[in-house]
């Protein structure tokens, strides 16, 4: 079959088109048929690893297509059933074995293309929301990379919990996004300080909870606008790792840090359906917009990553086999 493969880590040149040996199932595994798969950033890390293991390796967590065959034991999906997930190795590629607790049957209405849109960034902008910081009616929030691929999807859910939502952007154009999407508050960074701005807002207050993804640039504005007893959600590093601060700079105001992840929050199959079938459901009613920004083909995946690494996206980046 045909996949991308990696044999040393480096920039989106090292994403290598090629065929390779087809999956073989395992007792609990399906073998999907992929229509289309996820881009997320956690791939760009994947491959710009300097010494990643197990060379050669097909980068990619996320999918969606066709159940092909299935292992011994595996009761979750049948032969011919639509799937998406996250959280699957090797999905770069034409077909891939996935554990079958792991695949999550789409709804009637969500086509491979929005199930592989919406599993990675809709399920972290869900735990963020309703789990890490259950927002409620009143809430104020800033939400980091506001037109991201999770940003426009935390935006819409923030709002619909009733919060008040402060939003960062780079451009014009990423504001205009973020607005649609139900950001209250749009923070051009490029031009403004983003602390400045949410001090002046809340009169000094500062927000209940901040969702971080890029991680070094932003790490300790992020703390300086949080209000009393204040929580940062610092669930990416797109910029870098956040520096290394003293756990007493907690102490202005009873802060608080975590560090989360989807595995934790995907952690058991219950929970993984009781998320994903919220976004899927929410995304089938058209209570949820998916925002496709581009499809490219499988082949094109280093141009895929340029782009994403370059902050040229506004959404969420496709390959189709």
């Amino acid at each position: 079959m045909k996949s991308i493969r990696i044999h040393s880590g480096g920039g989106p040149e090292v994403l290598q088109y090629e065929e390779c040996p087809e999956p073989t199932l395992s007792s609990g595994q399906a073998l999907v048929q992929l229509q289309a798969i996820g881009v997320n950033y956690t791939d760009i890390y994947t491959r710009s690893a300097p010494n990643p293991s197990a060379l050669p390796l097909i980068p990619g967590l996320e999918g969606a297509g066709i159940v092909m065959a299935i292992g011994e034991g595996v009761t979750e999906v049948a032969v011919g059933d639509q799937v998406a997930y996250s959280g699957v190795a090797n999905s770069y590629a034409e077909r891939v074995a996935a554990p079958a607790w792991r695949l999550v049957k789409l709804p009637r209405g969500v086509t491979a293309e929005m199930g592989a849109a919406a599993m990675l960034q809709g399920m972290t902008a869900h735990y963020l929301s309703r789990s890490v910081f259950p927002l409620k009616s009143g809430d104020r929030a800033l939400v980091h990379a506001g037109a991201g691929g999770v940003g426009l999807l935390l935006i819409q859910m923030a709002k619909a919990q009733g919060a008040y939502v402060f939003a960062t952007v780079s451009t014009e154009e990423k504001a205009r996004l973020a607005r649609e999407a139900g950001a209250d508050h749009v923070i051009l960074y490029t031009q403004q300080d983003f602390e400045e701005e949410i001090k002046k807002a809340t009169r000094g207050q500062g927000v209940n909870v901040v969702y971080d993804s890029v991680g070094k640039t932003t790490f300790d504005k992020s703390l300086n606008s949080l209000a009393r007893r204040g929580l940062l959600a610092l669930y990416g590093q797109s910029s870098g790792s956040a520096p290394p601060f003293s756990p007493g700079a907690l102490a202005r105001g009873s802060l608080f840090l975590t560090r989360p992840s989807l595995t934790d929050y995907t952690a058991t199959r219950d929970e993984l359906l009781q998320r994903a079938g919220d976004v899927l459901s929410w995304v089938a009613l058209g209570k949820l917009r998916l925002r496709i920004h581009k499809r490219y083909p499988l082949r094109e995946a280093s141009q895929a990553h340029r782009e994403l690494e370059g902050r040229q996206t506004t959404g969420k980046l496709l390959l189709i086999p």
